[in-house]
């Protein structure tokens, strides 16, 4: 079988894949659409692409999946789809770069997740490196501001993004349960289900405009379907260092779109509560240890 030519250049091929992802909020919010129909919509065109991706490059049919393979992907599907859905009501409630932010602390529900249901164990460092996270969380929300425009709209888009983030890591984790099957394999399980899921809340009959359809077929083609695809080439072949500062290309783009185009720019308390984040994340990705506690353990 060929080697695509993103193959090559996985770097390329994953920093693309977060340009990409970085310029979704633009998309939802010019689609003009209900999360639910978006959403929706996102899973159709979502998974055509990922069928005919998967058909031309003989990854279907799979002999592999089995009936505990293909429920466990659509349980799966279930928590991805509900996460894209609370994760695009973010967007409306509070803005674009926020709900980006917030939603970036995906990372750390994994590791909770880990520890409480797996009983997992956790280290002193990846524990302050959560506080860290969260306290960025904090201020990455926007609530601590006494002067700007939060209201309980804007905490209830806050809560939903954090709970878009702990499904997306119920997610992951059950994916992790389906071994090497491919992951367009997987994104295309959960399409389908999303499709079957959300066909009666999307208000098909509703007319979309013209126009709309753009958005939302973009939504479905490239961030569902060529962003997965440019990612997953790219993974394997990269190290977890780079692909952890590669991904924080998805909010700084997500950010500059929500200044440019909405006209929303970071406080000095929500670039700090980013900056707090990211290294937090990368803390936790790269081993990063606190040096306070070596000294004090010689």
């Amino acid at each position: 079988m060929r080697t695509i030519p993103t193959d090559r250049f996985p770097a390329a091929s994953l920093a693309s894949a977060m340009v990409i992802a970085g310029t979704v909020g633009a998309f939802v919010t010019e689609s003009g659409q209900h999360p639910v129909t978006v959403v929706f919509w996102r899973c159709v065109f979502g998974a055509l692409f990922l069928a005919a991706w998967c058909l031309l490059r003989g990854y279907l049919p799979d002999r592999t999946l089995s009936v505990s393979r293909l429920a466990l992907a659509a349980l799966a599907g279930v928590c991805m789809v509900l996460s894209w859905t609370a994760f695009f009501a973010g967007f409306a409630m509070t803005s674009i770069a926020t709900t980006t932010i917030v939603y970036h602390v995906q990372p750390f529900f994994v590791v909770l997740l880990g520890v409480t249901v797996l009983k997992e164990r956790i280290s002193l460092d990846q524990m302050l490196w959560m506080l860290g996270a969260f306290l960025g969380v904090v201020l990455a929300s926007g609530l601590v501001v006494t002067h700007g425009h939060v209201d309980a709209g804007w905490a209830l888009g806050i809560a939903l993004t954090l709970g878009a983030a702990l499904l997306y890591a119920v997610a992951t984790m059950l994916a992790k349960g389906l071994g090497q099957q491919r992951a367009e394999i997987t994104v295309l399980c959960q399409t389908l289900v999303g499709v079957v899921l959300l066909a009666p809340f999307a208000d098909i009959g509703h007319p979309i405009p013209l126009a709309s359809w753009g958005w939302l077929t973009g939504i479905g083609v490239l961030h569902t379907g060529i962003a997965y695809v440019l990612m997953n080439s790219a993974f394997p072949r990269l190290t977890t260092p780079v692909i952890g500062v590669i991904t924080f290309i998805y909010p700084v783009v997500a950010i500059i779109i929500d200044w440019a185009l909405y006209a929303h720019p970071l406080g000095p308390a929500q670039a700090a509560g980013m900056l707090l984040i990211a290294l937090a994340t990368l803390g936790v990705r790269l081993g990063w240890r606190f040096p306070v506690w070596r000294v004090s353990a010689a």
